[in-house]
């Protein structure tokens, strides 16, 4: 296997950054993701686009956010949603770059005929042992047929398994290699987006055990590397895919929903690096590529060409960015459903102080995923007020009323406000970091061709598609249909400007729109 270089890359299903040990989480036991980020990079400011788990899932494979892979949400049951069929895949570019492509676990991702890895073992398990045992033959058998192996492992853990309602799979394994480890309630550390109820503990230290039994897994695969030699010519990715299943993380583009963990580790590669780069999942595929020595590789020519991320070997060791480096400096992503049932368009750009987020249809109810839903700890929460003594029910810092109803715009400011609850959109003090980032967000949307791109209730890209501007449509330049004053004739109006490449009136050039 000299020269190869092989590619490992292991999902996490709905893990948090702030329940991993290395993050900072002293009461979780995640032994084997610690030494991971020791012996290589953590990424400390790591995103996915969205908070859903297929979405997510596809913009690793695709490069692409998923409003322009096609996958709007998830894809099981009656959902429905695929990745489009013009859309290059993770599996289709390594198989025809030479590579032995495989997926184990958790998969979770359509068409088939858009991810054809060679081996794909889907599975629902939680036996991390039984996955570590096919992690090892399938490493084997890329060396006795001397090809270099580019291997997906979808940990099933630490999701909610469906229907207990408050469990996480932590009954159904028996395999006896497994260490079981249990979590005491009173052990557990509340984060700052949920509340200290006794419900809401007890699912955190069922989350933990689920935790646990993935990173003993994760340090098994990880010891098979090094026992089949691999290990010097492998680079080691962990991630997760959204945040934690609970209500105000999970299907959010808060904080909670979207920052991540992100450990790397390369061959020969510095150790113990606290990486301060803003990245993006759509960086993944792109940073692989770079890796296996095919540096900007792209798609043929397509609709949404070229891919969205870049590779982030370039910084992979580096510990400072300038302070006027906006490349690394700013991440974006969409979120447009969870569940075929849950349609909540919304939009979010961060930079190192500032979150923005644009509410496409503002006007509806955030809608609760189904697991949510039916937790112990959402219904702790909603029953946590008391009404006759004027004490809302909360959901962490926010009222539920806050949480369900949201406005068009939120503006926080996540040095003085890291739990995102005090919306600074309408403070004149902070009108001109509004403008920037909303001009920095429909940027970002125009480059992206996202048909969310709104204004004045309709998508811009749809009209600009079919060419009806040319015939004399003018569309006012303003967030929802106005009722009251319908009227698109005012002389004195602003209008979307929809030839060329500008969208609004006056947007900013940015040196990066991933």
């Amino acid at each position: 296997m000299a020269g190869q270089k092989n590619i490992l890359l292991m999902v996490a299903d709905d893990l948090g950054r702030d329940v991993v040990g290395c993050y900072g989480n002293a009461a979780v036991h995640t032994p084997n993701l610690d030494a991971l980020a020791v012996s290589g990079s953590r990424f400390d400011l790591a995103f996915a686009s969205t908070a859903s788990c297929s979405g997510s899932r596809t913009t690793l494979y695709t490069g692409l956010h998923t409003h322009n892979n096609g996958t709007y949400g998830l894809t099981h049951e009656k959902n429905g949603f695929q990745t489009h069929p013009d859309i290059e895949t993770a599996p289709q570019v390594f198989n025809q770059i030479g590579y032995k492509t495989g997926i184990l676990g958790k998969v979770h991702v359509t068409p088939d005929s858009q991810y054809p890895w060679q081996v794909r073992e889907e599975s629902g398990t939680r036996n991390v042992a039984h996955i570590a045992d096919r992690s090892k033959a399938f490493m084997q058998a890329a060396c006795d047929e001397a090809k270099p192996f580019f291997l997906t492992v979808g940990f099933v853990d630490p999701h909610r398994d469906i229907p207990h309602r408050g469990g996480f799979g932590n009954e159904g394994v028996h395999d006896a290699r497994i260490p079981e480890r249990r979590f005491s309630p009173d052990d557990v550390l509340i984060p700052s987006w949920t509340n200290d109820l006794p419900e809401v503990r007890k699912e955190l230290a069922e989350y933990y055990q689920a935790i646990h039994r993935m990173d003993w897994g994760i340090g098994e695969i990880l010891g098979h590397l090094h026992q089949l030699g691999l290990a010097d010519s492998t680079m080691v990715v962990f991630l997760s895919d959204n945040g934690p299943p609970f209500i105000n993380s999970k299907t959010t583009l808060y904080e909670a929903g979207v920052r991540l963990p992100l450990l790397m580790r390369l061959p020969n590669q510095m150790s113990g690096i606290v990486n301060p780069h803003m990245v993006s999942w759509v960086d993944i595929l792109p940073t692989f590529l770079d890796w296996a020595g095919h540096k900007g590789r792209q798609p043929a020519e397509g609709f949404y060409s070229p891919r969205r991320g870049r590779s982030i070997l370039p910084v992979i060791d580096v510990t400072s960015v300038e302070s006027d480096d906006v490349s690394w400096s700013r991440v974006f992503g969409s979120h447009t459903f969870h569940e075929v049932t849950n349609y909540w368009p919304t939009r979010y750009m961060r930079d190192r102080r500032y979150k923005y987020h644009r509410n496409v249809c503002w006007r509806l109810d955030f809608p609760f995923a189904m697991d949510l839903y039916a937790s112990l700890s959402f219904q702790a929460m909603r029953n946590s007020g008391d009404a006759a003594l004027g004490k809302p029910a909360m959901v962490g810092q926010r009222t539920f009323k806050d949480y369900i109803f949201r406005p068009p715009e939120e503006l926080y400011d996540l040095d003085a406000d890291p739990a995102e609850v005090r919306n600074l959109a309408a403070d004149p003090a902070h009108k001109e970091k509004l403008l920037e980032m909303r001009a920095a967000l429909e940027q970002w949307q125009n480059d992206t061709q996202d048909l969310w791109l709104w204004k004045d209730g309709t998508s811009i890209w749809r009209y600009r598609m079919h060419g009806y501007h040319r015939d004399g449509l003018q569309i006012p330049d303003r967030f929802d249909f106005d009722p009251e004053n319908p009227g698109n004739l005012d002389p004195e109006a602003q209008y979307v400007e929809l030839d060329g490449s500008k969208i609004q009136q006056t947007p900013i050039e940015l040196k990066s729109s991933r």
